[in-house]
Order: C-alpha cells, then structure tokens, then sequence
C-alpha cells in the first residue's frame, strides 16, 4: 500500500491557492461591501458579503487608483477579481482588480457583448480609418449646445486657427432621445458635405451618462460616414464603442479639437518659406534666362559675316602652315627610310658576312676547346673523391684491419649483440680472406 503524501501547512497554503488561481484565472462577484479599511499605503481591503455568504477581498494601491467612485460600507458592487488564497494566514480571499458600483455591471455587459459583435464585423479595423484632413476648410461639431465639451472645442479652434469656419449640430448626449439625435446629425452632416472633418463628443459621466456613444445605432452612422470622425467622449479613462468605430480617438475634447486644425503659427511660418523658397527659385530662373540671353546675343554676334570671314581667315593660315609642316615631315621621314635602307644594304653584303661569320666561328672553337679542358678536370676530381669515399666505408677495408662480421648460418642476420644467439647456434664470421664457421658453446653478455 502507498504511503500518503504528507503536507505541510504553508505546502498545503500553497498548493491551494496554485489550484485557485489556475481553476479561477478571473471572475465577477457582485455583493456589499463591510469592514473596509484603507490604510495608509493605498490598498484597500474589505469583505464582500451578501444574505448567505461573505468572502475577504483585497485591492492594491495600483488597481485603487482606476477607482471612479468612492468605497463605502454598504455599497453594492461588482467586482473583476482573481481567487486566491493569503498563504500566512490561510484566508481564501479575491484579488480585486477592477471595481464598478453594481448598477454597471448589466451596462458592462451590453457593452462587451456590442463591442464583441463589431469587432467581429471589422467596424474597428484600421483599413477602413479615413485619414483627416491636413488644413479642413470647414469643421462640424455634434454635442450638447450648453455643455462644457462645445465651449472647450471651441476655444481651441478659435485659438489655434480662427479663420477655418465651425457648424455645429446640436444634440442631447444623454437620455432616451440621445442616440437618435445623433444619429440623425451625422447623417446631416454627410447629406450636406459642407464640413472636412467632425468632432462628436461630450463631457465626463458614468458609464450610464455616456451610454448613448454605446449605442449600436450610433456606432454604425459613424462607420457609414464618408466624412472623417473624430471622437471625443468624456475623459482619457473614459473608453465607449464611438471611440473604437471613429476614425481617431480623441482623449478629450480638446485634445479632440487640437487634432482636428494645424496651429496657425506653424502654417504661417510654412507659408513665409514656401514664399522665400519661391521668391529664390524666381530670382535662380531670371538669372538663367539673363545669362541664356547674353549667351544668344554673343552666338548671334558670332555669326556675323565679319566674323564668319575673319574666322575663314584664320582657317586658311592654320591649314597652310599644317601643310607646309606635313610636308617636311615627310621628307624627313622618306630620307631617314633611305639612310636605314642604305645601312641594310651594306649588312648583307657577301664579304662583310663571311668575314663576321669567320671570327664568330674561331670565338666558338676557342669556347668549347676551354669548355672542354674543364670540364674534365671537374670529372677526375670528382673520381678521385668518389674512390676515396668508397675506400673508406667498404666493409673490406674493416676487415683489413682485422675485424669480422658474424652472421647466423640459418638466416644470414648480422649478428650485432650476443642476445640475438643461442647455444648450439651455427654462425659464421667473414674474414678479410675467407670465413669460419662456428658452434656457440657459451653466451656471455656484458
């Protein structure tokens, strides 16, 4: 029988919340919230209870900080967490990391499921983003007439280019009739092509205040306009499906309005170097037409039949002394072909090649004669010394001086050491004249 596994408490801790966290990868808990502290660091933690049941939770300062409104004893929420576990204590506990008051949360749902679906249609492929006008000559505006947003956009337009007109199409941005009124203005817009580009949007809100820029109606007038649309919905944290359907997402509307006109400055100063640029390129073309007119003047000054004659003139000098030069060049030429001619001649005279034949012949004979002589002084030299190094390394002139060479009769191997015999074994030694063969009685080895 196998043993059991036995734990101990922080393996147990951590094995638990390793199968939590890997069974539970994020989920949503709706409940109320007791027992909140916030201390000083930031975090805040509390329990999430509802009539049944409550459960420890826990969100980090970085998470606390997204926070759009303020956590109270007894307020309902729904929370997007990890189940977890706090090993030292062993408390099962939700790592929070996004809170919204509970009336959102059927919101956030409509709203994930809309975007889901038209992101799936390719509504927010950038493909099919229009770019926006570099310098519009007219911008639209749809928002609320009395909102702060209009009056933002419009100080922004006034102040970076003043001279581009604005429309602007007046709408509720909130409430049931919302989503038609804006719906119903970009179509306008596109209807009367009077306007490059436009800016939708409003103020800050919650979720529910800024649920018309949700809606899918709205979501596709703004992928059916052939006009750009810029999207400015509440703050930078604030995201709706306008912002991912517009052509460009705005995280303000005066950021909105900063994006949709050049500074007037910098266009200005465009236009002042395109003018020197121009004025230079004028200036550069009248300085090259004046010196292509010199240039005609002195060709037509050239073809002046003064001129013409003169530079016949000058020609028929130049051709007349090139004649006279080619002349006596070649005289000079034909009298030095007669001088090498006259030269050859005397070369191949009989007597003159006999004559160095004669002496080029004794030359030779005194050259091999000379050749001859030593080289066979070189050969009895080189006998002589060949003969003296036989002499020396014959083995004959060994044996003259009274050495032997001894063999095994049976092989005929050298005998070099008394190891390599035997007793009883037959050798012969070889004497400067004749041999003698022996039989090996006793071996002694120095």
């Amino acid at each position: 029988m196998q043993a059991e596994t036995v734990y101990s408490v922080s393996q147990l801790n951590r094995e638990t919340k390793r199968l939590l966290a890997s069974h539970f990868l994020s989920v949503q808990v709706a409940g109320e919230i007791s027992n909140l502290s916030m201390p000083s660091s930031g975090h805040i933690y509390f329990t999430l209870k509802d009539a049944q049941a409550q459960i420890r939770c826990a969100m980090f300062k970085g998470q606390q900080l997204r926070l759009r409104f303020k956590p109270d004893n007894g307020k309902q929420i729904v929370v997007t967490a990890q189940v977890s576990l706090y090993e030292p204590r062993g408390d099962f506990q939700l790592v929070v990391e996004h809170m919204q008051e509970a009336g959102d949360g059927a919101l956030r749902l409509a709203f994930e499921k809309l975007k889901y679906q038209l992101q799936q249609e390719g509504l927010f492929a950038e493909d099919r983003k229009k770019p926006l006008p570099l310098l519009p000559s007219c911008i639209g505006v749809i928002t609320s007439s009395s909102g702060a947003a209009i009056h933002d956009i419009l100080s922004v337009l006034k102040r970076r280019f003043p001279a581009i007109p604005v429309i602007i199409y007046p709408v509720a941005v909130q409430g049931d009739a919302a989503k038609t009124e804006i719906e119903q203005a970009l179509a306008t817009a596109n209807q009367q092509q009077r306007v490059d580009v436009i800016i939708l949007g409003r103020g800050g809100g919650s979720l529910e205040d800024l649920w018309a820029f949700n809606e899918e109606r709205v979501a596709r007038a703004i992928a059916a306009s052939k006009i750009p649309v810029i999207s400015a919905v509440g703050h930078e944290v604030d995201v709706t499906i306008a912002d991912f359907v517009a052509d460009l997402r705005a995280a303000t509307p005066t950021a909105a309005a900063e994006h949709a006109v050049p500074e007037q400055n910098e266009w200005l100063q465009n236009f002042q170097a395109y003018e020197q640029h121009l004025t230079q390129q004028l200036q550069r073309r009248f300085q090259q037409q004046q010196q292509k007119l010199h240039w005609l003047i002195k060709a037509l000054q050239q073809q002046h039949p003064g001129q013409k004659l003169q530079r016949n003139a000058q020609r028929l000098d130049e051709l007349e002394l090139r004649i006279k030069q080619a002349m006596y060049r070649q005289i000079q030429a034909l009298n030095q072909q007669v001088s090498i001619y006259s030269h050859q001649l005397k070369q191949w005279q009989p007597q003159q090649r006999i004559t160095s034949h004669q002496q080029q012949l004794a030359f030779f004979q005194q050259r091999l004669h000379t050749a001859m002589k030593a080289k066979l002084t070189v050969l009895q030299n080189t006998q002589a010394a060949l003969s003296q190094t036989l002499n020396a390394v014959s083995p004959l002139a060994t044996l003259q001086r009274g050495y032997t060479i001894t063999q095994r009769q049976d092989n005929l191997q050298l005998v070099k050491h008394a190891t390599q015999l035997k007793v009883d074994d037959i050798i012969v030694n070889r004497l400067a004249h004749g041999q003698i063969v022996s039989q090996v009685k006793k071996i002694v080895i120095d």
